[in-house]
């Protein structure tokens, strides 16, 4: 990632942390994007202009990253709803439909996300895309009992199929399943194919995030600008 890049990223994250307001839930994001939010919500958090906030980190990196920057954190299971929530994705098409998952946390992501009343997205102008798919593969959380018959059914739909790796062995999510990136290409109706991944036994979830985003924060040379979800 280039530093101009990443600054870019920052910026957005920024502006993103304007909206958290005093006593709220916040859900803590992961990736390079929502680092960036984490990061500055702990600094005005130790200023003392955010009192009351607490976190929901969505995979145990970010809880540990938030733990040592002292934000305080809640149990998911102790709260009914999340006021805000704070995220990165891979590619963001016209109607802020999203693809996530690129850092394997997107089954708490998506748990986070279902629950929280604005969902809030941070991204550098790269992420935009005509249609998903078009630049990025879609991650699917997969058990690892059986794994091969997903790879054959992901085929089918029209997927080329890739096990995610890290080290020289199998990538393994929070919860301990495997993450197959599928490259369809450019997907005609995503909603059709999130029904059809969701019907499957030992697909745990998708990258997909259907009209969950609320706003887009998006960062380019020219400026912040934020696109919002129609009704």
């Amino acid at each position: 990632m280039s530093a101009e890049v990443d600054l870019l990223k920052q910026r957005a994250a920024e502006r993103a942390v304007e909206l958290v307001e005093s006593g709220m839930i916040v859900g803590l994001g992961s990736g390079s994007t929502a680092s960036h939010a984490v990061r500055r919500l702990a600094v005005l958090i130790q200023q003392g202009k955010l009192p009351d906030v607490r976190g929901v980190p969505t995979s145990k990196r970010v809880e540990q990253e938030a733990r040592a920057l002292g934000i305080p954190l809640v149990d998911l299971d102790e709260v009914s709803a999340i006021d805000l929530t704070i995220d990165g994705a891979d590619e963001v098409d016209p109607d802020l439909n999203l693809i996530k998952g690129g850092g394997g946390a997107l089954l708490r992501e998506k748990i986070v996300a279902q629950i929280s009343r604005r969902e809030v997205i941070v991204i550098d102008d790269s992420k935009l895309s005509p249609k998903l798919g078009t630049r990025r593969s879609l991650p699917v959380e997969v058990v690892p009992f059986g794994w091969r018959t997903q790879v054959s059914y992901l085929e089918a739909l029209g997927a080329q199929v890739t096990l995610r790796q890290q080290g020289g062995a199998p990538f393994q999510t929070d919860q301990g399943n495997l993450i197959l990136d599928c490259a369809f290409g450019p997907i005609d109706d995503p909603a059709q194919l999130a029904l059809r991944l969701k019907a499957r036994a030992g697909i745990v979830e998708h990258g997909l995030f259907l009209r969950m985003a609320t706003e887009v924060i998006v960062a380019s040379a020219s400026g912040i600008r934020c696109i919002t979800r129609s009704a």
